[in-house]
């Protein structure tokens, strides 16, 4: 199964990703990080294709993208 790793705390919540994510499975938290900005989530982890939009698009860097190997 394909792993999405969020630094939440790096995240300043622009939304870029969500635009981005083919499979509409990153959503903003409504919880805030310690820097008070709201960060994305990923809500179905089993749905990501790990295409790497979100790392690829990311200005913060917030994102690991780890893809299962047959």
């Amino acid at each position: 199964m394909n792993r999405v790793v969020i630094d939440r705390e790096r995240c300043k919540g622009c939304g870029l990703c969500v635009s981005f994510c083919p499979k509409k499975i990153l959503v903003l938290s409504e919880a805030a990080n310690a820097a008070g900005y709201c960060p994305v989530r990923c809500v179905d982890e089993t749905k990501c294709i790990a295409c790497i939009n979100c790392a690829s698009i990311c200005p913060d860097t917030v994102f690991e993208i780890f893809k299962e190997v047959a």
